[in-house]
Parts: C-alpha cells; structure tokens; sequence
C-alpha cells in the first residue's frame, strides 16, 4: 500500500514503556473466554427472535460472550447459566444522577445486576455508550462519567462482588485525528478531553484493574479513504501489503491494528499506555445505501471470518504483540428500526426472522476454505448514476396512512418549497395518491439536504432507489 504522510515521532519513553508493558498484558482476559468472539446482542428491530432463541443462535454461530445495550431482565434471565460473560450497560441518560448520588448507583446495582448475578454471569458493567462522541452532553456528562463508575464501583464493593469490571464505550473520535490518525505514533487525545476526562478515566481504569473499550470499525476508515486505502487491508487479506509507521518503525499488516495502536499510544502520552485494551465493537455492514460503497455480504463475512480467525491465536498487535482482548462483533441482528442511513441497519449475523445472514465460526477454528460460495462482490466502488428517495416497498404494501402522512407532513415543512409541485394543480400533484405524494416528499427533501447529512429513513418508511419513479408510476 502506497502511503506519503507526515509523521510525529512517537516518544520515546511512552514507547519503551509501551513495550514493557506488552507482558503484563498477556494475562488479560481472553478474546473469547476459551470460545469464540464476543457478540453485541441489540434489539433495534421489528420481531426478532425471543431471548431464549437468540441464546440458541449465538450458540450455534460459536459466541464466547454477549454484551447488550441495557440490563434487560428478559434478556439476563435467558443467558443465566450459558457461563458466558455478559457486558451489561448503564443507559447515558441516568450518568448525571449516578455520578451526584451513591444512593441512585447502589439503587442501580441492586435493581439491575444483583437479581441476576451470579446465575447471569456478568462479567462488564460498560457506564455509557459513546458519550464523547454527543457534544450536547458535553457540559452535563462528560465530567460526570468517572464519579459515576466510581459510584459504582464502591455499590461492588460493599457488596462482595469483585469479579464485575467497570468500564466505557468509547468511539475513535476520541482521537483528535478519528478513526484514522496514521501514523499511529502519532495519535492522541482530543483536547477537550484528553485532560478533562479521558486522563481520569485511565486512572480509575488502572486501579480497578479494567479495560478501555473502543469500537473500532476499519469500514468506515476504508469508506472514507477508498482510493488510497486497500480493501483487502482492512478485510485482514492484505497479502504483502504493509505499512511502516515512521515515528516507531513497527510493520503492520492490517487496518484493525492500526486503529488499536493508536488507542494505546494516546493513552500512553497520558502516561497509562499499559490500561488494558478491549474492542466492544467491530464488524462489517452487509447492506448499505446506493451512495454508499462495500456493504455486502461477502465483505462482511470474510472480515468477521478473517477477524474470528486471527484472534483465536492472540496475536495482539505490534506495539502489544501477544497480548489478548476481549473482542465483541456488531450484531447479532439486522436491525432494521435503527436510524440514519442503511450501513446501520445491515451489520446483523442474522436477519430479523432468525436465518444467518451468512455463515460463520466465531471461534475461529473452521477452516476458511471450508465455508461455501460467497455472493459475488458488489459495491465496492462508488455507484455514479442517479439516486432517488422514495416511500419504501414494504411501507408502500402495509400502508399505515397516519405515520406516512407524519413523515409527509414533517418532509413539506423543510427547505425551500420541497412539495410545492404536489399542490392541487401543480405538475406532479396527479397521481393523487399517499404513495406519490410521499415519494415526491422524501425525495425533494433528501436530495436538498442530503449533502449535510439528512438520511432516505424517514422512521423505516423510506430507501433509496436507481429507477426513476417518475417512469416507475407512469407503467
């Protein structure tokens, strides 16, 4: 891979302490506890699977944990006894009243894990998900988020339970760079919370003995920079490819650790580079939108392979070589209620009703070669032709007027005249039909908005299409 970038020389003690601490790393907790990769278990979704059959499918894809997104008690009861470890999620919302009261963390403790625990064998207790990635929390939970694990962590305490460890989810735009701040070596922090937050939160990370977690996706690294950064680097099939950071000197092979390395090396520039690393997300999308590219079955299945293969050996990565993580993919299902556009409904191991999307071994011991056909590959470049938002085919089918015309209504009231053609007597008022009339709508407002960041979703009642519907409704 061809690569002309500036670079920062790492320093030099933070690297040689880097390096120390790779053995004490190599007894962390396993990537997959002695099984397979971790699976995050979201239930964004139309009638997925009960509890009890989501537990049977995990099993049959080889899981080794599971973490979900709320402490649900349905949901903890059905994983009681499968012995795998459970990461279970304080909801963002609740981190102020955590973080002022150890009267509402104990009261937190009490309703959501001890019912459940041991049977449930909870293993993480993640405080928040991504909170310093939502700017509009910044002033009433960043600064909160220590207090209330610490909070947290005392309820653990004075109750015996030693085994449960405290943690984050943290995304990469944590880094001043992003997702993508190469050279690794030169990664950090950004300034708004290096000191404020993140330098607290290695601290309390270190004295519980507990790990950072990021969700590092490599697709969305490769989706930005498509034209310079291999897909088979960051689907782990890299082959000879490699790429030298020039302020460490150390070959990496794969996308994945990049992104991890850079982690690490921000953190040892706050002086904690021997905090513990876990992934709590990664994967690929298997789906997307036409305006986006690689999101297909066939990319997200070699790199969930690729990646179950890779680390049931512990390989760790060049700054941590050897050393093992805990590893979860995202998801379980194809969630099709989530918002936004359609890489974040496809990154599912199973579809709604249950059948895999593809198949896979999260344990990492079937032979790759062994797994049948994949789709052929689509999407991997960017789609040039034209793109239309238009009412969905399903929506079209099961027509629930009052929600159609909500998200009509909400779609006229944007922009600068974006339905004034379907006003009785203007030229596309006829067909005069829901259907039309909410196709019109959603396409006029996506295509004047789109280009800061609105989305063909429309509460699941939109997609994009390449047909013209205008020659659509005309057969």
């Amino acid at each position: 891979m061809a690569v002309s970038m500036a670079a920062s020389p790492l320093l030099t003690f933070p690297f040689l302490f880097l390096l120390c601490a790779t053995v004490a790393c190599r007894g962390a907790y396993g990537a997959s506890g002695g099984y397979g990769l971790g699976v995050n278990y979201g239930r964004v979704a139309d009638d997925i699977p009960s509890p009890r059959r989501s537990v049977e499918l995990l099993r049959a894809a080889g899981a080794g944990s599971v973490k979900i997104y709320d402490a649900n008690p349905g949901v903890l009861r059905a994983l009681a006894g499968t012995r795998w470890p459970v990461s279970i999620m304080v909801p963002n919302e609740i981190i102020p009243d955590l973080a002022a009261s150890a009267a509402a963390a104990d009261r937190w403790v009490a309703e959501n894990l001890v019912p459940y625990y041991p049977a449930t064998r909870v293993k993480f207790l993640l405080v928040g998900n991504e909170i310093l990635s939502d700017h509009s929390i910044a002033n009433s939970t960043w600064p909160r988020l220590v207090p209330a694990m610490e909070n947290i962590h005392r309820s653990l305490r004075k109750r015996g339970i030693s085994s449960v460890k405290i943690g984050t989810t943290l995304a990469m735009d944590a880094l001043a760079d992003g997702a993508f701040p190469r050279p690794p070596s030169a990664a950090a922090f950004r300034a708004d919370i290096a000191e404020a937050v993140v330098r607290p939160l290695l601290h309390f990370l270190n004295g519980t003995n507990s790990y950072y977690f990021v969700d590092a996706y490599p697709y969305f690294v490769w989706a930005d920079n498509n034209l310079t950064v291999s897909l088979d680097y960051a689907l782990f099939q890299g082959g000879r490819l490699r790429y030298v950071d020039p302020g460490t000197g150390l070959t990496y092979t794969n996308l994945l650790d990049e992104m991890l390395d850079a982690v690490v090396i921000a953190m040892a520039k706050l002086g904690y580079g021997h905090v513990k690393l876990a992934i709590a997300e990664t994967g690929w999308p298997n789906g997307c939108d036409y305006d986006q590219i690689g999101g297909n079955v066939h990319n997200a299945a070699i790199y969930n392979r690729n990646l179950a293969a890779r680390m049931v050996k512990n390989p760790g990565t060049p700054v941590r070589p050897g050393a093992k993580m805990p590893v979860f993919v995202f998801s379980l299902y194809n969630e099709d209620l989530k918002p936004g556009p359609g890489t974040e409904r496809h990154w599912g191991l199973y579809y709604a009703n249950g059948t895999a999307v593809y198949e896979i071994d999260l344990t990492g011991r079937r032979p790759l070669w062994s797994y049948p056909t994949l789709p052929a590959l689509e999407n991997n470049t960017p789609y040039k032709g034209p793109i239309w938002c238009v009412l969905s085919a399903a929506a079209s089918n099961k027509l629930n007027e009052t929600a159609v015309g909500n998200a009509l209504s909400y779609a006229c009231g944007q922009g600068n005249g974006t339905c004034d053609a379907i006003q009785p007597g203007k030229k596309c008022y006829m067909p005069n039909t829901t259907v039309a009339h909410a196709s019109y709508a959603f396409n006029s407002y996506w295509q004047q908005f789109r280009k800061i960041g609105a989305t063909c979703y429309f509460n699941n009642l939109a997609e994009q299409t390449i047909k013209d519907p205008i020659l659509e409704t005309a057969q």
